[in-house]
């Protein structure tokens, strides 16, 4: 079987199945953030630890991560997808149970390892089903995911959990997980690859071993991610205690962000496919996070009301690059490494993302936001000239 052995609307279809997925693990993962707020407020915990909270999925899938893109590559994406989510929800649904925070701490931390599952198993499927010339705008709505987990996350979440508490507000990842478990087992299809006994020896060696490339899109990937995971973190918290908004208005800010991001990774993805590259545009889009971040810093100085509105441009600028280099690394690493590559990818991210609500949290509480922001605008610049625009897998 090869790619088009199936018909566009079902290639389409499967690419929604594997999007709705991986949306709904971010969901698990990216939502906790959206407890802060009451952590802070009604727990009594300080920003340093409620951050800790929140970031325990991501710590989870650290550990898991490469494992299971190990997985994808010997058993394929539909199994993994539908077993990752129901262990999700599994785990979510014991959290919303457990009767103390650090049990809770200890569910979020495994329903993490199993929300892993997704990312690898999703790229996979995308990867697997698209061709070249469409690949980048398929894997950008892919991608699409995490923002919209997001934005889905601070849509419901920060309300539940002033309302009810934390617990019930943990039943809704728990939930949508149990139902992209359902969507996965019964509407996807594994896409052809061909058979390892049959395939060249260059395909199977390792990629890593005699070039540097993949190590530098990962490199590249964790400085870029800094500043996104401090905009996804804080800034419900920041609108809240900061600048007085309501739960509710500021979680209309927040999915409202994420939506301009899922926008910009979709707008990323087409553009690589025009311009026939995956890191230039990477280059591009890095120099605009320092620059918004920057600013962001400087409007959160003087108090100006357009801070909410360079915080806006900077929740798109800062997430879309993600995409083009997921596309890029499974293209390089091929059919019988991309999983283990795009494990070693989202390790290293997810790695940065979890320590990032903790350290942040401990400098905003000493220094303010606006030292956070500028902090972050460093990283971005510290990403460019690691930028391997020269092995760029579309390049003639």
């Amino acid at each position: 079987m090869d790619i088009d052995a199936i018909g566009t609307a079902r290639r389409w279809s499967i690419l929604a199945i594997a999007l709705s997925a991986t949306l709904f693990s971010n969901v698990f993962i990216n939502g906790m953030a959206f407890l802060i707020p009451t952590l802070h407020s009604q727990r009594g915990l300080d920003l340093a630890h409620a951050g800790l909270v929140s970031a325990m999925p991501a710590f989870g899938m650290v550990m898991t991560l490469i494992v299971w893109g190990y997985v994808v590559d010997r058993i394929g994406e539909r199994t993994v997808l539908t077993v990752g989510s129901a262990l999700t929800a599994a785990a979510g649904f014991a959290a919303a149970a457990a009767d103390s925070l650090p049990a809770v701490q200890v569910w979020l931390f495994l329903g993490g390892m199993a929300a892993a599952s997704s990312n690898s198993a999703s790229a996979r499927m995308v990867v697997g089903w698209f061709p070249p010339q469409t690949r980048g705008l398929a894997m950008g709505i892919r991608q699409t995911a995490q923002p919209l987990g997001v934005g889905l996350g601070a849509l419901v979440i920060p309300q539940i959990a002033a309302t009810h508490g934390v617990s019930a507000a943990l039943l809704f990842p728990a939930a949508v997980c149990a139902v992209a478990a359902v969507l996965s087992g019964v509407g996807l299809l594994d896409p052809p690859r061909p058979d390892r006994a049959d395939a060249h020896p260059d395909e199977l060696a390792n990629p890593y071993r005699g070039s540097n490339t993949l190590g530098r899109i990962h490199l590249v990937s964790v400085l870029l991610v800094v500043p996104q995971a401090l905009v996804w973190t804080f800034t419900l918290v920041w609108l809240i205690a900061d600048r007085g908004w309501s739960a509710p208005a500021a979680g209309a800010v927040v999915t409202a962000a994420q939506l301009l991001g899922a926008a910009g990774r979709i707008a990323a993805g087409r553009w690589s496919d025009r311009v026939g590259s995956r890191l230039r545009p990477i280059r591009v889009i890095a120099a605009a996070a320092a620059v918004s971040m920057a600013l962001l810093a400087i409007t959160e100085v003087f108090d100006s009301p357009w801070s909410v509105v360079i915080m806006l441009v900077a929740s798109m600028v800062t997430v879309s690059d993600n995409g083009l280099a997921f596309t890029a690394i499974a293209e390089i690493a091929g059919p019988f490494w991309s999983g283990r590559a795009l494990g070693v990818q989202n390790t290293s991210q997810l790695f940065a993302a979890g320590v990032v609500p903790p350290a942040f949290g401990a400098l905003i509480t000493s220094a303010g936001y606006a030292a956070a922001f500028g902090v972050c605008a460093v990283f971005p610049l510290l990403a460019l000239p690691f930028i391997p625009v020269a092995a760029d897998p579309l390049r003639d």
